[in-house]
């Protein structure tokens, strides 16, 4: 069948040499990424530091405007950041805990470096957090979080795909509860931005944050922290530094927030990643979002049929509405084959408790995928997994 995302191929060098089906963990990035970053280096090298008052300053908000068109967001409502562990962290440094509001509900399956900051931080600012744990590791069971929810609650904080399974959450269902309880949501959209359609406002979030490193193309150091304007208005966060200061310049000894989105950047901002976060944003635009999600539909339902049929014990959801972008199955040596694949250049990874992790994107082709479970069976046939059994990764 004719595939018209696939003329979009050609903007990824990597695609030339591999068959990169992992997006999920990081984007294949795009050629004129290179160029940006020259441009970087040119402007450092060229305009030093006047290159500060000429852009370097605005751009935690200006690329944040490159990511607001695919959330659902206004212009210079989107703050860039660093990595969403520090996002997650300054949400929770901007709330009051004390009594009688001293809960956050969390699941069992959001990503463990969120869960560390929540463990972390959340209880040495008088938090209790309550975990919602999973039945069967793929999904959480919404009656039971909604359950959770009480009159206790501060914050919901949750994932709107899971990370292991890419288990879609029912975000709206869950945000309306909260907010009938008279708490607030935060929502780690790292694993949808890019490969699903996101809409705050539809969504009930509060706060959402992301990052451009996976589906969205734009390499590691761009993350993104949106804030309901209207909540944003009545706090701000203690994680803060000298960019959210209303007068940064005048060096002030007492804080002063800035409005909007510039209350929520933190200290000097890292520019290099700025420069490289813009283009993958780009190009998902002009691809258009629905039919990135229609045919992620599509190729995941062949790689589930492609598994079942070699009796391959599936970990991605069934339904199609509730299923991300990733779909994970377990092979006999998992872990040994996904290193073998990634020997033969086919891009994969593996997770404990899930199995190969396999994520198609919109640059994907229909023969890629077939090719890459038949390469599984080559290599389980001919036992090529034995000689990555004594293997050690410490990245994987």
């Amino acid at each position: 069948m004719s595939d018209p995302l696939l003329r979009f191929r050609d903007r990824f060098p990597i695609l030339e040499t591999t068959t990169y089906l992992v997006s999920n963990s990081l984007g294949a990035m795009p050629r004129s990424v290179a160029d940006r970053l020259a441009e970087y280096a040119h402007e450092w090298a060229t305009r030093g530091v006047r290159a500060w008052a000429e852009r370097w300053w605005e751009m935690p908000i200006s690329v944040g405007d490159e990511i607001a068109p695919l959330i659902g967001a206004g212009a210079a409502e989107v703050a860039m950041v660093p990595n969403v562990s520090l996002a997650q962290a300054q949400v929770l440094s901007a709330l009051d805990y004390s009594s009688p509001r001293d809960t956050i509900v969390m699941t069992a399956l959001d990503f463990p470096s969120v869960r560390y900051v929540y463990d972390e931080l959340a209880t040495r600012l008088g938090a209790r957090i309550v975990v919602v744990p999973s039945d069967d590791g793929v999904g959480v069971s919404e009656e039971r979080l909604i359950e959770a929810i009480d009159e206790r609650t501060r914050l919901v904080a949750i994932s709107h795909v899971l990370f292991r399974s890419a288990y879609v959450m029912d975000v709206a269902r869950i945000a309306a509860r909260a907010h009938a309880m008279g708490a607030l949501v935060s929502l780690d959209a790292y694993h949808s931005v890019g490969v699903l359609p996101v809409d705050v406002e539809a969504l009930g979030a509060d706060f959402l944050t992301g990052g451009v490193l996976k589906w969205l193309c734009g390499g590691p150091g761009g993350c993104f922290l949106w804030v309901r304007p209207e909540v944003g208005e009545t706090i701000a966060p203690a994680l803060t530094g000298w960019q959210a200061h209303r007068h940064p310049f005048a060096f002030e000894p007492e804080m002063e927030y800035a409005d909007a989105a510039w209350r929520w950047l933190g200290g000097t901002p890292v520019i290099p990643a700025l420069f490289a976060a813009t283009e993958g944003p780009r190009i998902l635009r002009d691809v258009g979002i629905d039919d990135v999600r229609a045919k992620s539909i599509r190729q995941t339902s062949r790689l589930i049929a492609l598994a079942d049929a070699r009796g391959y014990s599936v970990t991605a959801p069934r339904d199609s509405a509730r299923r991300g972008g990733t779909v994970a199955f377990d092979v006999p040596h998992a872990r040994e084959v996904a290193l073998a694949l990634l020997a033969s250049d086919v891009i994969v990874d593996y997770r404990p408790g899930a199995g190969i992790r396999v994520a198609p994107h919109f640059y994907t082709s229909d023969e890629e995928i077939e090719a890459a479970v038949e390469l599984i069976d080559d290599i389980l046939a001919h036992e090529r997994w034995r000689r990555y059994a004594d293997t050690v990764h410490v990245v994987s």
